[in-house]
């Protein structure tokens, strides 16, 4: 699932705000339609909806008139400490491998409206972008800015010079030339390619992280858990939805179903959700996540009785999607559980 589904801190907001005003974007202007202003953006405690840091990203677009580029000026900002406790689990892990695995597994915490899927083939890892869900005249800032970003944390993590195996990017070269993407990166991006990626060379995946730190990863990680779990609170629609979803994990009803139980239109459904910063398909994957957590953490069930419980057609599916959610297949995260069993589980 995306963190389009989760509240998130006002850090982000807050950046893409300053990147505006540095072009010359008043920061009423990029607050514009969202409800917030400044004063919020720097209260920590300010939760800020999917919707409303979309709404920045659109406005800033929108008024600089979308220059090739402006998402990696944005995407070189994020670094580890943007994403508080998220950032701070990763750089305790033991390796990069694991800090990815670490970091796909709490993607909601971070400020990404892309999903991410781990590929690792040949000598490299790569991580499969993709920002569908996304309007499409913003896709380009968003890949953009999560492959800066990327890049920014693998070498914050290092502690050193470093750069990514790939980039590809499935956009058109820009008509401006190639020498930002080139300087960011430190390697020619590939355009026009099947798929947006960044790739990482397995060789380096294995190698400890300087600050590696095993007591404080495992600490940090719980501390992940807990606050995903506080975030997904749900309130109002989404929680309603959630109900139904959960009522019928084998047979999940469709978004035409739900709507037929909550007395509205599926496209009124649809809309009520997307001002909520999320929608149907993410919820249903929300649910469907928890559930196999629970299920496969209990032990009593094979991955393929978990899959055909979760309404998966084909246990291959079901492992797809967990990987996408966790970044590990069922039975390497149930592994792991067993090796390291979190409070309240035996």
């Amino acid at each position: 699932m995306g963190s389009e589904s989760v509240l998130r801190a006002p850090a982000s907001a807050l950046l893409l705000t300053r990147l505006g005003m540095e072009r010359g974007v008043p920061a009423a202007e990029s607050l514009r339609g969202t409800g917030l202003r400044m004063a919020d953006l720097a209260n920590p405690d300010q939760p800020v909806t999917a919707a409303q840091e979309m709404t920045v990203i659109a406005n800033l677009v929108r008024t600089l008139g979308d220059p090739p580029g402006l998402g990696l000026d944005a995407g070189l900002r994020y670094h580890l400490t943007t994403y508080g406790i998220w950032g701070f689990a990763l750089i305790s892990s033991p390796t990069l491998r694991s800090a990815i695995s670490v970091g796909l597994r709490y993607l909601d915490l971070t400020y990404s409206f892309c999903r991410m899927t781990p590929v690792e083939a040949g000598d490299e890892l790569t991580l499969v972008l993709d920002a569908s869900a996304a309007p499409e005249e913003l896709r380009r800032f968003l890949l953009e800015r999560d492959a800066a970003a990327i890049h920014t944390i693998q070498r914050e993590l290092l502690a050193a010079p470093s750069r990514l195996h790939r980039v590809s990017f499935a956009f058109a070269p820009p008509a401006g030339g190639l020498a930002r993407y080139t300087e960011v990166f430190g390697l020619r991006p590939e355009f026009g390619a099947a798929a947006d990626s960044v790739s990482f060379d397995r060789a380096s995946l294995d190698s400890p992280l300087p600050q590696a730190e095993p007591l404080t990863a495992s600490l940090a990680e719980a501390q992940c858990r807990r606050l995903l779990e506080q975030r997904r609170t749900r309130t109002g629609l989404p929680n309603r939805v959630r109900e139904v979803l959960l009522g019928r994990p084998q047979a999940p009803p469709t978004v035409v179903e739900v709507a037929s139980r909550l007395h509205l239109s599926p496209r009124t459904l649809r809309r009520r959700l997307s001002e909520e910063g999320t929608s149907y398909r993410c919820l249903l994957d929300e649910v469907r996540e928890e559930l196999a957590d629970e299920l496969l953490d209990a032990g009593r069930l094979t991955v393929e009785e978990v899959a055909h419980r979760l309404g998966y057609a084909e246990t291959s599916s079901f492992t797809h999607a967990f990987r996408r959610w966790k970044g590990v297949s069922p039975r390497a995260h149930r592994r792991a559980v067993r090796a390291h069993p979190r409070p309240g589980h035996r």
